[in-house]
């Protein structure tokens, strides 16, 4: 059933995209899915080599510099501007898409509409008649990535949870999500159930239990997230 978000603390986007930059290792190679992920390139940390993929055949992606004139030839897979740093690399996307299956990215960073108890995934379909399909490269991140985290809301607009026991739309992947990033909460998924890691501040976890659609275990370190994601 649908509950009631009212004057729920909760992070912004911005915030969720801080704790997943700083939870990205050194010298990992990594991919950023289309949406919500995307925001993480603005705060990977300054001291650490982070490289990033894109699906469309570009590998050590950096950041448009706002003096820097846009190069309508290097674009994410998101069609948005980027640029290129020192020792990156462009090719094809048979061999990009060889990268994402082989097994070659550290982590796939991908964004979601269900995340179920067991980690499966499913973002490219809504379920809605009209709506059109959007599975791009989600299924090989999904599978081809070493590790699996998940961006997004912990519930639908009208308050119906997004981490739920079994996914009732179409899958991108069986058990591949090893964490969840949500505007209420950082969850594991292990084999022994969904451990939160951290919760908002101000939020208890029978609040988050309620708007969870599956059983959560707490951490008993679970850490406090502030509203600004340090």
């Amino acid at each position: 059933m649908p509950v009631d978000n009212a004057q729920l603390p909760r992070l912004s986007r911005e915030a969720i995209a801080k704790l997943v930059a700083n939870d990205i290792p050194d010298g990992a190679f990594v991919n950023l899915g289309i949406g919500l992920p995307v925001l993480v390139a603005k705060h990977l940390p300054k001291d650490r080599e982070i490289i990033l993929h894109s699906e469309n055949g570009i590998l050590g992606m950096g950041p448009l510099h706002p003096d820097q004139a846009p190069d309508p030839d290097l674009i994410n897979a998101g069609k948005q501007p980027i640029s290129l740093l020192t020792g990156s690399s462009i090719s094809d996307s048979v061999l990009s898409f060889t990268m994402m299956r082989g097994g070659h990215l550290d982590l796939s960073v991908l964004g979601g509409l269900e995340v179920s108890a067991k980690g499966d995934l499913a973002n490219w379909h809504t379920g809605a008649p009209d709506a059109i399909p959007g599975v791009g490269g989600a299924m090989d991140l999904a599978i081809g990535a070493k590790r699996a985290f998940v961006m997004m809301e912990h519930q639908t607009r009208d308050g119906r949870p997004k981490v739920v026991e079994s996914c009732t739309l179409p899958l991108t992947g069986a058990g591949v999500v090893d964490r969840i990033y949500t505007d209420l909460a950082i969850i594991d998924v292990a084999p022994d159930g969904l451990w939160v890691r951290a919760m908002v501040e101000g939020l208890s976890f029978e609040q988050l239990q309620e708007r969870t659609g599956a059983a959560l275990r707490c951490d008993p370190e679970c850490r406090t997230l502030s509203l600004c994601g340090v």
